[in-house]
């Protein structure tokens, strides 16, 4: 039996500049660190992080006054950033730069005049969000259906924008079914979608060539790592997502398997991929391989707040105040 590995898989820019923000403020500020949501949606760097003094909470209520606060690379709502600065906690804004991007944009066409169709998946963080940061008439367009009956104001002022966590392939439907109903429709350019979501999707595609089953390290609550675990099935390879090396079911190895793909999605280090090729080897697996792919050589400068700051002068200003 083979292993072969998807490339690119893992860790994106976002959230490496995510974990990375919230190491430097515990080194340079001492524990606790309060943490808005999860700052990623992984449970092994979750857990990592609370070992080192991270608190992750709901909502800002939970936060102690004068506590140093952190939100995740998901972004937030206007609303939590400004009762962020009614309390005068200590901010450290971790959202996704690519997230801020579509905030901009979403602003940018509502300052316009326009009407906004957020497209993504209900509840999800990001898009909780962008929502709660448009100003003026905003509604969630979550699938194709929802694009062929949405209402709308004024089909002639009208704009969208997507979550980031969703590819090319996964909007192009949607935003077809709206340019057909809305012809005048304003949206982003396709350049403006997450490069991370796209290179692992066409990866986990390829690698669906190559193998007879294929394995997603992930969270449940993880969107990206879902839709790869739904890429791989749609390919007609079994796949499965799973949290670690012990979600492995070695049942799934008989019957003729004699390759299996492993990726990751963009929030699961590298360590638990490792992990599942060891366990794999454990159970007959001969050779491991990587699959030829691109290389991301992606990377976002850390925020400001974390770069300057000094234990001895612990004052942070709040993103409420420069926005």
């Amino acid at each position: 039996m083979r292993i072969i590995l998807a490339q690119p898989r893992g860790y994106c820019a976002g959230v490496i500049r995510a974990i990375r923000t919230v190491e430097l403020a515990l080194e340079k500020f001492g524990p606790p660190i309060y943490v808005r949501h999860e700052i990623v949606h992984n449970q092994r760097v979750l857990a990592t992080l609370r070992k080192k003094g991270a608190v992750f909470v709901k909502e800002l209520d939970e936060v102690p006054d004068g506590a140093i606060t952190l939100f995740s690379a998901h972004g937030v709502a206007e609303r939590v950033a400004r009762t962020a600065d009614e309390r005068n906690l200590p901010v450290i804004d971790a959202t996704c730069p690519l997230v801020e991007k579509v905030h901009r944009e979403a602003i940018r066409y509502a300052e316009a005049g326009r009407e906004v169709l957020v497209i993504g998946h209900a509840g999800h963080p990001e898009i909780v969000g962008t929502l709660g940061r448009t100003p003026g008439p905003v509604q969630l367009v979550s699938s194709v259906e929802n694009a062929r009956t949405v209402e709308v104001q004024d089909p002639d002022r009208l704009a969208y924008v997507t979550q980031t966590t969703l590819s090319v392939d996964d909007t192009r439907d949607v935003i077809g079914e709206l340019r057909r109903r809305f012809p005048a429709i304003r949206g982003p350019d396709i350049k403006d979608i997450c490069y991370a979501t796209q290179n692992r999707q066409t990866a986990v595609r390829r690698l669906a060539r190559q193998t007879d089953l294929i394995l997603v390290l992930g969270s449940r609550n993880s969107s990206n790592s879902n839709r790869l675990r739904e890429i791989g099935a749609s390919e007609g390879v079994p796949s499965y997502l799973i949290d670690d090396a012990e979600g492995v079911d070695p049942g799934w190895l008989h019957g003729g398997v004699e390759a299996v793909g492993i990726t990751s999605g963009a929030s699961a280090p590298e360590e638990l991929v490792q992990e599942v090729v060891a366990r794999l080897r454990s159970l007959g697996a001969a050779t491991v391989e990587t699959l030829d792919g691109v290389r991301e050589s992606v990377s976002f400068r850390l925020p400001r707040e974390v770069q300057a700051a000094s234990t001895r002068s612990p004052t942070l200003p709040n993103p409420a105040a420069r926005s």
